[in-house]
């Protein structure tokens, strides 16, 4: 017989309920003794499988475990498949990021969230640049306004130890 794992389904003899309500093909359904749904789905070859654990009683239906396992990872799969991956970009500066280099990374930028990927901008300061931390957050805002056309800003700069971050997002593109 088959092992019933913890986070899996209860079937056949590992049902330890003394009433279930009974669902399936082929199947008068109804509420009947765990005994009785046994026998039906040994009659029919198939396995009693308990499907919802938590209702008064439990219900189970009367398939095929190895093709109902196979569905259900096959579910899975597709639902995997439809998820959006949110991509994140990382655009770096300097506080004396000069005026070309600026716009260079700016033209990046669009590139990126037009693609649809987030981005994330910041500015790093290496050794005593972090006196100029005004220089940081105006450049940043600087970026965040060059961007506002295609992006909205999701957090405002911010100081984490040497960096200032800034998050922006693509804006939603009107639908015609």
């Amino acid at each position: 017989m088959r092992q019933a794992q913890a986070d899996e389904h209860r079937i056949n003899e590992y049902i330890r309920v003394p009433r279930v309500r009974l669902t399936g093909e082929n199947v008068t359904q109804g509420i009947y003794s765990t005994q009785d749904a046994l026998k039906i789905a040994q009659e029919q070859g198939l396995d009693l499988v308990e499907i919802a654990a938590n209702a008064d009683p439990p219900v189970c239906r009367i398939i095929d475990y190895s093709k109902f396992k196979y569905d259900q990872k096959k579910k899975q799969k597709e639902l995997k498949a439809k998820a959006h991956k949110v991509v994140v970009k990382e655009i770096r500066f300097g506080p004396n990021t000069d005026d070309h280099d600026f716009d260079f990374k700016l033209k990046h930028a669009i590139n990126f969230l037009k693609e649809g990927a987030k981005v994330k901008a910041y500015v790093h300061f290496a050794g005593r640049t972090i006196v100029f931390k005004e220089r940081g957050e105006i450049l940043l805002l600087k970026f965040a306004q060059g961007l506002e056309e295609v992006a909205k800003v999701e957090e405002m700069p911010k100081l984490e130890g040497k960096r200032m971050f800034l998050m922006l997002s693509p804006k939603a593109v009107p639908k015609k």
